[in-house]
C-alpha cells in the first residue's frame, strides 16, 4: 500500500483511503492514481501515460484531463498551488508528494466487489458465466488427457479477450499458460509469430528450464529459432517440423497440463492455422488445451475455413459471444463508475446505444463523463455519478474512441467498398441492394454482389435476407450489425454527396412505386428532406393524407398533415407556405406547434383542407 499525505493506495482492493475513510474510484481513474502514485517526481509525459494504461488502443491526450481534473477534487489538490499533482504544460504531469509504503489494511474492509462475493467483477468481465462455465468444461476434458482446441469467437470490442483472461485466472498454479499474439500483416513476413511468441514464455529461463530442455532434446530447431541452442552443431535440420513441436508439447504436457492461448487468429499465418490442424488431428493422449480468439467475420481468411473443418469433424468447439443484456450492462457500469445504485436509466441508455457491445459501453460511459454530462455529486455524505439533466436528453454521439476505431477499419477497405457502404448508411441500419444500385447509380446485379462479398469479409455487416419489389423481383437486404458503424459511415460521407444520394433512392421509389405513391410516402419525404427538396417532401406527405382521408384513416391523415407543418417549421426560410397554400391551417389539420394533434377538431376540419385542394 502507497501512503502519500493523509491519503493511502489501496492496490489490493483498487480504492483509496484518506485516513479511515475508503473512497472508491472508478477503475480508469484509479489506473492513473496508481501510474503517478508509483513514478513520483519525475515527468510522466502525455505519451507515457497514455501508452501504459491504454496500450495499442488511440486515446485522445484531452481525456487524462478529466481523470486529473478528478483526482484533483477527490484529493483536494489546486492546480495553481499543487500539493499532489501538477501540470507540466504541453509536456506532461509530475507528482509532488513523497510516496512511502504501509501496512496493508484488514481484508474485511475493502470495498465488496474486491471480495470474494463478485466472481465477475473481480475477473473483469460481466454476463459471462455461461461460456467461462463452457471453458471450463473444457479444460476438464483436457485434464484427464483429452486434448482440446476451443475459439472465442465474436465482434470487436465484444469482450473475447476479457473472457481468456478471466478463464485463465481460474486455471491457477496447477496449468502452464503461454500466449501468443497474432499480428495484422505479420502472417506475410513471419511464420509461427504467435507460437514463437508462445514459445518464448513457455521456455523462459528459471521458470521454463524444464520444458526448454524437452524442446532442446525433442524439436532442437524450434529452441535454435529461439536463439536458446548456443552449439549449432547439434541441429542438424534447421527447419522447424510442426511434427517435433507436436510431440514436444505433449511430453511438455505430461507433466504440468498446458494452455496455449492465441489472440486474433483472424490475422494468424497459414503455418500457424496448420500447426493448430495439426495439434487437434494427433490422437495420442495429452494435457493440452488450444484457446483461440477470432473475429466471426472474414469468411475469405483462412482462419475461417480452418475452423469450420475442425469444428465440422468435431476435432474443436466453439464459445460464440454474443451482446450483453441490459442487466449485465447495468453490472457493467457498476463496476466501471464503482457504484452499486445507478441513475434511473443510463443503464437503458448506454444498452441501447452500445447494444450490448461492452467496448462500446465503457467508451460511451467514458465519453458521458468527458463531456460533464455525468458529473459527481455529492448525495448522503457520498460523492456519486449523477446526469447533468434527464438522461433522455442525452446526446447519442459515437464516442471518439469508437469512432477512430471504426475508422480504422473502414479505411482498411477498397474505395468501391466504402462507396458501397457509405451509400448503404444512408438507408439505416438495414439496406436493400436495390438502393445502393440506385443511389451509386450502378446495375443491381453488380451491387448485389458487392454486398454478398463485404457480407462474408466484414464483420459488421450482414446479410438480412430478401425484400420483394413491386414489379415482383426479389432485392437482397443486408443490415449493419451496429448502429455505430452505420452512423460512422454516415457521416464520413459529404453533405452534398448524401444529398444526391437521398434524391436518387427518392426518385428510384417513385418509379418503382408508380400510381401508389402513397404507400412510400414517408420514406420518399424522409429521403426528400434529406435532400434538401422541402416543397417535393411535403407534396410527398399531402398526396399520401388526401388517398388516407378517402380510405377514410381520419388518423392516419392528420399523422401525416403533422409531418406537413413539421416541415413548414423547419424548411429553411420557411413562411408558412409548404400548408398555406392548400388553404389549411394549424387548428384547421387539428394541429398544434408541440406536434399534439386534436383529434376532435381534426373531424371537424379536414373536410375544409379537402375542399380546399
Amino acid at each position: 500500500m502507497k501512503q502519500f499525505g493523509c491519503f493511502r493506495l489501496d492496490t489490493g482492493n483498487e480504492c483509496l483511503w484518506r485516513e479511515e475513510e475508503q473512497i472508491a474510484l472508478p477503475p480508469r481513474t484509479f489506473m492513473v492514481l496508481r501510474y503517478l502514485v508509483e513514478h513520483p517526481g519525475r515527468l510522466i509525459t502525455h505519451d507515457e501515460l497514455l501508452d501504459a494504461l491504454w496500450p495499442e488502443t488511440y486515446v485522445q491526450p484531452q481525456v487524462l484531463r478529466t481523470y486529473m481534473l478528478e483526482l484533483r477534487k477527490l484529493l483536494g489538490d489546486d492546480a495553481a498551488e499543487p500539493r499532489f499533482i501538477q501540470t507540466l504544460p504541453k509536456r506532461g504531469y509530475c507528482f509532488m508528494a513523497a510516496v512511502c509504503e504501509c501496512a496493508e489494511p484488514e481484508r474485511g474492509a475493502g470495498p465488496s466487489h474486491a471480495r470474494d462475493g463478485a466472481r465477475a467483477i473481480t475477473k473483469g468481465i460481466v454476463g459471462r458465466d455461461e461460456e467461462l462455465d463452457r471453458l471450463l468444461q473444457q479444460m476438464a476434458l483436457a485434464a484427464c488427457g483429452e486434448r482440446q482446441v476451443v475459439f472465442v469467437t465474436g465482434e470487436v470490442g465484444i469482450g473475447k479477450t476479457a473472457l481468456v483472461d478471466a478463464f485463465c485466472h481460474e486455471l491457477g498454479a496447477e496449468w502452464s499458460v503461454a500466449r501468443g499474439q497474432c499480428v495484422d500483416g505479420f502472417g506475410e513476413k513471419e511464420e509461427y509469430y504467435p507460437m514463437m511468441e508462445a514459445l518464448g514464455q513457455l521456455c523462459a529461463p528459471g521458470s521454463g528450464d524444464a520444458a526448454a530442455g524437452v524442446m532442446a532434446r525433442m524439436a532442437p530447431a524450434w529452441m535454435r529459432a529461439l536463439g536458446r541452442v548456443h552449439d549449432t552443431a547439434t541441429v542438424t535440420n534447421t527447419e522447424r517440423m510442426p511434427g517435433d513441436l507436436c510431440a514436444a508439447l505433449e511430453q511438455i504436457a505430461d507433466d504440468k497440463p498446458l494452455m496455449l492461448v492465441f489472440e486474433d487468429l483472424h490475422w494468424a499465418d497459414p503455418s500457424t492455422l496448420q500447426l493448430i490442424v495439426a495439434l487437434s488431428r494427433r490422437r495420442a493422449p495429452a494435457k493440452l488445451m488450444v484457446v483461440a480468439t477470432c473475429s466471426a467475420g472474414d469468411a475469405e481468411h483462412p482462419q475461417r475455413a480452418m475452423r469450420q473443418n475442425l469444428l465440422m469433424r468435431q476435432l474443436a468447439a466453439e464459445v460464440a459471444l454474443g451482446p450483453l443484456t441490459q442487466s449485465a450492462v447495468r453490472e457493467l457500469l457498476n463496476r466501471e463508475l464503482a457504484q452499486e445504485k445507478l441513475p434511473q436509466g443510463l443503464p437503458g441508455f448506454v444498452h441501447q446505444h452500445s447494444e450490448g457491445n461492452p467496448l462500446f459501453a465503457i467508451a460511451i460511459v467514458e465519453h458521458l463523463i468527458a463531456r460533464r454530462f455525468l458529473v459527481r455529486q455529492q448525495r448522503d455524505g457520498a460523492l456519486e455519478w449523477q446526469p447533468a439533466g434527464p438522461i433522455e436528453e442525452m446526446e447519442a454521439e459515437v464516442p471518439d474512441r469508437v469512432a477512430q476505431m471504426i475508422e480504422l477499419e473502414i479505411e482498411s477497405l477498397s474505395a468501391d467498398e466504402q462507396r458501397v457502404l457509405g451509400a448503404g448508411s444512408v438507408m439505416g441500419i438495414a439496406f436493400p441492394a436495390w438502393a445502393v444500385a440506385a443511389a451509386l447509380d450502378e446495375d443491381q446485379a453488380a451491387i448485389e454482389e458487392a454486398c454478398a462479398g463485404l457480407a462474408r469479409r466484414v464483420h459488421f455487416v450482414e446479410r438480412g435476407g430478401q425484400d420483394e419489389l413491386p414489379d415482383g423481383t426479389r432485392s437482397e437486404f443486408y443490415v449493419f450489425v451496429h448502429g455505430l458503424y452505420r452512423e460512422v459511415l454516415y457521416r464520413r460521407q459529404a453533405a452534398t454527396r448524401r444529398a444526391e444520394w437521398h434524391k436518387h433512392i427518392a426518385d428510384r421509389l417513385g418509379v418503382m412505386f408508380r400510381g401508389r405513391e402513397w404507400a412510400v410516402a414517408r420514406e420518399v419525404a424522409m429521403h426528400r428532406e434529406a435532400a434538401g427538396e422541402w416543397a417535393a417532401a411535403a407534396e410527398a406527405l399531402r398526396h399520401a393524407a388526401r388517398h388516407a382521408n378517402a380510405s377514410g384513416a381520419r388518423d392516419e391523415a392528420a399523422a401525416l398533415l403533422d409531418d406537413v407543418h413539421r416541415l413548414e417549421e423547419n424548411a429553411p426560410g420557411a413562411n408558412g407556405s409548404l400548408a398555406a397554400k392548400d388553404g389549411t391551417n394549424a387548428a384547421g389539420e387539428g394541429t398544434n406547434r408541440q406536434g399534439h394533434r386534436k383529434l376532435q377538431i381534426v373531424s371537424e376540419k379536414l373536410d375544409e383542407f379537402w375542399t380546399g385542394s
